[in-house]
């Protein structure tokens, strides 16, 4: 069961950073920008979706890997696509860190409200869209921002706040909106950029070992909201409590 959350208190994240579990804030700065990509190969567009159809069977609110090792030996233009993404993070405050980073490519059919700081509390995704714009926004409840996304679209944020894929003109995720037969399949490449990072942390404005002294840490990583674990509502992407 679960319930509405109360809005006075601040969501945690507890997370490994070596042999510690350490506690963090969770950060609603979202950092938006396009840049000029080229449209990937008809050849390339086409393996992706026989592999969004065959392989992963997305359905609505999924969001799942693709090859990524694959996709390069058909994307000539690949190397120019990351270089875009590193100069324009770096204009961002955040020079050399996608270099060094974690990356994937990775497919959704929308997305369903939710958060990733179970998995990734140490980092922030900074997500570069390469489909054509169908009519998907990126939302993020509690920051205010909703993004419509094309080829070229780029996102930073924490991957502790709420988020989802939706269809652009509705008030939340409702697999209805995807169900009448039309492509809303997205393709995007993501790096994980880690929370610790100096800059990272500085651009997103986290702070770091907020837990109470008092408070006993949680025994794995996690997301607490007011001494519990949070969940986020997969239609409308508010905090939610468990009982």
């Amino acid at each position: 069961m679960t319930r509405p959350a109360p809005s006075h208190p601040a969501p945690i994240s507890f997370y490994r950073s070596g042999e510690l579990l350490r506690s963090r804030s969770v950060s609603e700065v979202v950092l938006v920008g396009m840049v000029d990509v080229p449209e990937p190969p008809a050849r390339l567009l086409a393996d992706w979706e026989r592999e969004i159809s065959s392989q992963l069977a997305l359905e609505p609110g999924d969001v799942e890997p693709l090859p990524l090792a694959r996709a390069r030996t058909r994307w000539p233009a690949y190397r120019l696509c990351v270089q875009a993404a590193s100069d324009w993070a770096h204009a961002q405050g955040l020079p050399g860190v996608l270099a060094s980073s974690e990356i994937a490519l990775m497919a959704c059919q929308g997305a369903k409200y939710h958060h990733d700081g179970m998995q990734y509390g140490f980092a922030a995704f900074c997500n570069l869209f390469m489909s054509e714009d169908k009519g998907l926004d990126l939302h993020f409840p509690a920051a205010g921002k909703r993004i419509p996304l094309r080829r070229g679209t780029m996102a930073i944020f924490d991957t502790g706040q709420p988020h989802a894929v939706i269809r652009r003109g509705s008030s939340g995720f409702d697999e209805a909106d995807f169900a009448d037969g039309s492509d809303h399949n997205l393709v995007f490449l993501s790096w994980e950029l880690p929370i610790e990072e100096a800059c990272v942390a500085k651009v997103l404005r986290i702070e770091f070992d907020i837990a109470p002294a008092h408070v006993p840490l949680p025994g794995e990583e996690s997301l607490m909201l007011g001494g519990r674990p949070a969940v986020v509502h997969p239609a409308h992407g508010q905090w939610m409590r468990e009982d």
